[in-house]
């Protein structure tokens, strides 16, 4: 089955509540009971909010740009943008956040929409690595700027209430195309701007 088949045939609701039921009973505990009777449903909103950017388009979130902008050509950065994503390997929660820049070439976006850009990439089933990418590929691809940068610091449950149990222990990626890869000047200031070492 492909991925688009597999979209076409999203469960119902009350299937989706039905399979959570079966998830309560599996952990060994009552769904009939007064304390779970309604989490079924509460489960089925949560997954609704948490897995909202399958429901968003990023590339539509870029398209109102500004070209009066008086010749600026200078870092655009928006710092430490907090998300919370789900890691695809334990449906896990991802807590972090994101910088992300880029060099505009005659034209800029509304900052509100790199955020929107973060967040409609960290309500989906996630792999920190593809995330940094995809936003940085997408802001790329539609602003087409003189380059792109995305740098995201998070912390994965997967790892610190499961398995290795290590906690304090935090993920680092980043993504550069065109001037933030090319030119080291360009990404040093970047990074002093950024706040990383």
């Amino acid at each position: 089955m492909t991925v688009q088949t597999a979209q076409l045939a999203r469960p119902t609701r009350e299937q989706a509540e039905d399979a959570i039921r079966t998830l309560l009973r599996w952990a060994g505990d009552n769904p009939t009971r007064e304390g779970l009777i309604d989490t079924p449903a509460r489960v089925a909103r949560a997954y609704e909010e948490w897995f909202a950017g399958y429901r968003v388009d990023p590339f539509q979130l870029l398209e109102r740009t500004f070209e009066e902008v008086e010749g600026y050509d200078e870092i655009v950065l928006l710092r430490d943008i907090e998300f919370e994503s789900v890691c695809e390997h334990h449906m896990a929660p991802i807590i972090g956040r994101a910088h992300v820049a880029y060099l505009p070439h005659k034209r800029v976006v509304g900052i509100s929409k790199l955020a929107r850009v973060v967040d409609a990439y960290a309500k989906r089933l996630q792999i920190q690595e593809k995330m940094t990418s995809q936003i940085c590929n997408t802001i790329n691809e539609v602003l087409q700027p003189r380059g792109t940068a995305v740098i995201i610091e998070a912390v994965h449950q997967c790892m610190t209430t499961r398995g290795v149990h290590k906690r304090g222990v935090s993920m680092v990626t980043s993504r550069m195309l065109g001037a933030f890869r090319d030119d080291a000047s360009t990404r040093r200031e970047l990074l002093a701007m950024a706040g990383q070492k």
